[in-house]
């Protein structure tokens, strides 16, 4: 069995910019390439419809893939997140976020792995982040609640946060337009 070198938060640190995306997941060092097109278009189309229903109500900030340390040794970036406002004000946008977001939505890429999600969703759980995960291929998100509830929305389901979002409702296929 091959042995994992782990790195620390500090080492984890000193990767310079090379154009991929690095997290750090329990210790391990994850490469993630830049998202192919239909990923890069769905993640957007969130994005503006988070932003769309958030800035005029000054709900909070909706980022797209920035780091968050969940926890001393694992960082995530989200392909799009949300952190409410109350929190928000006090979080520096030039340092990685400490903490989860509020909400964290992964678009699934065919390149990854049903352990991989689990995975990741386990340790957005862990942080008390809700959390969307996205699958393009079957139009479906499937929704992860801290509480231990979950739900697979298919296309013509409404998708709803009304802790984070109260009154944002949105059907399911309006982000595979």
């Amino acid at each position: 069995m091959a042995s994992k070198t782990l790195l620390s938060l500090e080492q984890f640190e000193q990767f310079p910019d090379d154009g991929m995306r690095h997290e750090l997941d329990e210790g391990e060092l994850i490469l993630l390439p830049p998202p192919l097109g239909r990923h890069g278009r769905i993640s957007l189309e969130i994005g503006v419809l988070l932003r769309s229903y958030i800035d005029p109500r000054s709900l909070g900030d909706v980022f797209v893939e920035s780091g968050f340390r969940l926890k001393r040794d694992t960082v995530r970036s989200p392909d799009v997140s949300l952190i409410r406002a109350e929190r928000s004000r006090t979080m520096d946008q030039d340092q990685r976020f400490e903490g989860g977001p509020d909400l964290a939505i992964e678009v699934i890429s065919p390149s990854e792995t049903a352990a991989d999600i689990a995975r990741k969703v386990r340790q957005y759980l862990s942080a008390g982040t809700v959390v969307w995960v996205v699958y393009p291929r079957d139009r479906a998100v499937h929704v992860f609640e801290s509480s231990g509830s979950a739900r697979v929305l298919g296309a013509d389901d409404l998708l709803e946060a009304p802790d984070l979002m109260p009154g944002f409702s949105v059907r399911v296929s309006r982000i595979f337009a």
